[in-house]
Order: structure tokens, then C-alpha cells, then sequence
């Protein structure tokens, strides 16, 4: 009688972000590094800075009160959209696409570029309307996602929220790593060890220290 082997289930790891924000856009490339050298898989959830930021909407600098109030609308519209009629595993493969064009070729969140990342993955390009529709057709969708990424680490955070494995196999979440540029290689899996060490210590918080460089996205 053969003996049958069973594969390993990946370990899970949920990543919420806004296709807006440039240092989620560096953790996120970080964590695909780490599926390649570790055994891990990326479950991407959606959040939004707009939702998170309006409480407080009329205390921010000007400049970013003005990016919130318009800009950071239209894609992640467009991504929840997408998530709803195409199904969630959509969403990594339009970040990507969202995240290439905004970020790494500077075309910033115009509807050109989420025009142009919905043919890039092969979507409908009448999602595009989703971009401009202040009833938001999905608006609960995108606010009860956004409610269980920040619930997991507070309101003083921002994207992105990842959680990783903790004690006992729960689920640990946290506001980054932030981090400039994204690491590759071994320097991935390296930070990858160290996040899942600081989550397997009850009572750790925070490490943290003023940021001396801005978003490098060289090597993407």
C-alpha cells in the first residue's frame, strides 16, 4: 500500500491597502518577495485613507486634505468595484497594475491610470464609471473592509494593516513595516522572521523612528 503525502498549507497572511498609499505600495511588493522564500500566502483586503482621514478631514494641511477629498476616491472605488463583480482574487493582480502605474511609471491616481490598469488585467473598462459615482454603488462593502483591517490595530494608524501568525496560531495585526525600498531576497525573508518574532510576544506594540527617506521605488 503507497503511502499519500499531503502539502502544507500555506501560512495566511491578510494585507489590507489603498492603491493611493506609496509605502503600502513598498510593504506590498516586500510581501510578494516573501512568497517566493517563505511559505506564506497574500489574502489582499481593501481600506481607505478618504474613510479613515474623514473624522479628522478638516484638521490636515491643505494639500492633503485636498488629495483625500478627491483624488483618493476614484481608485479605490474602482478596485471595491471590481472586488464585487469579479471576485476577490482580482484584487492582487489590479494592485499590482494600480500600484505599477501610479507609483513606479509616476502617473499618479488619474483615470487615465486606472483606465489603463483595468486593460492591463483584462477587466471591463466600464468600471471606470465606478471612479466618478459619489453614491457609491459598493460603499458598505469598502467601509465594512476597512472597519475590520483597522479594527484589528486601532484608529491611529494608517495602510497598510497586515496580520500575521501569532501564539497559539491567532492572527496578530499591525500597521506596516514601513519600509524604503522594498526589500528582496533574503533581506525579505529576513524581515518576514522578524515580524512573525515581534508577533509572537503578547504585550509588543510598536518599534518605530523618524522617517529619514522618502518612497524609493528603484527596484520595482
Amino acid at each position: 500500500m503507497s503511502e499519500t503525502t499531503t502539502t502544507p498549507a500555506k501560512t495566511p497572511v491578510d494585507f489590507w491597502f489603498d492603491p493611493l498609499c506609496p509605502w503600502a505600495w513598498m510593504t506590498s511588493r516586500w510581501v510578494l518577495e516573501v512568497e517566493k522564500v517563505r511559505d506564506i500566502e497574500v489574502r489582499w483586503h481593501i481600506m481607505s485613507l478618504a474613510v479613515l482621514n474623514e473624522p479628522k478631514l478638516d484638521e490636515l494641511p491643505e494639500e492633503y486634505r485636498e488629495l483625500l477629498s478627491t483624488k483618493a476616491w476614484a481608485p479605490i472605488r474602482v478596485v471595491t468595484a471590481a472586488w464585487q463583480k469579479h471576485g476577490a482574487d482580482i484584487l492582487g493582480p489590479l494592485y499590482t497594475a494600480l500600484g505599477t502605474r501610479i507609483h513606479n511609471q509616476g502617473e499618479g491616481p488619474t483615470r487615465e491610470a486606472i483606465a489603463g490598469a483595468l486593460a492591463d488585467v483584462g477587466l471591463p473598462a466600464d468600471l471606470i464609471d465606478y471612479a466618478d459615482q459619489e453614491d457609491f454603488e459598493f460603499d458598505a462593502e469598502l467601509r465594512a473592509s476597512h472597519k475590520e483591517g483597522i479594527d484589528k490595530v486601532g484608529q491611529d494608524v494608517g495602510t497598510p494593516v497586515i496580520a500575521v501568525p501569532g501564539p497559539d496560531g491567532e492572527q496578530i495585526a499591525f500597521f506596516g513595516p514601513v519600509v524604503t525600498p522594498a526589500p528582496k531576497g533574503e533581506e525579505a525573508a529576513r524581515l518576514w522572521d522578524g515580524t512573525v518574532a515581534v508577533a509572537s510576544v503578547p504585550g509588543f506594540y510598536e518599534i518605530k523612528r523618524s522617517r529619514s527617506a522618502g518612497p524609493d521605488f528603484s527596484n520595482l
